[in-house]
């Protein structure tokens, strides 16, 4: 009669891991790696303005309007909100003289405001 166990049995044998190979390094929290690179660094800081401008402009948008728009790149030309679908594009064109004039309130310098939908994927 045969020793082994059923490969499905909880009581398989368990195998000692190797010593001796190759080492796979701890995981660098994302904070940390963003702060110790020079490119990350700004692209983190760009990203918590967006952010920051989301939180301001959010104030103007109509009921569940908040959840179909993200705040997208800011860059040397102005900000870019997307929106989810074209209807919800259309109606932040509708509110962008407003959504301007909140960002201008907290000190924002006027710059161009783009709207985009996003692409889906």
């Amino acid at each position: 009669m045969s020793t082994t166990t059923h490969p499905l049995s909880p009581h398989r044998p368990r195998r000692a891991a190797k010593r001796g190979g190759p080492s796979v390094p701890e995981p660098m929290p994302i904070e940390r790696a963003m702060n110790g690179h020079t490119g990350l660094a700004r692209l983190g800081l760009l990203m918590q303005e967006s952010n920051r401008r989301m939180a301001i402009v959010s104030v103007a948008l109509p009921g569940a309007l908040t959840r179909f728009v993200k705040p997208g790149p800011i860059d040397e030309e102005g900000w870019t909100l997307l929106a989810s679908n074209a209807a919800v594009a259309a109606k932040l064109r509708q509110l962008q003289p407003r959504l301007l004039e909140l960002l201008a309130e907290q000190g924002i310098p006027a710059a161009k405001l783009r709207i985009k939908v996003m692409q889906p994927g």
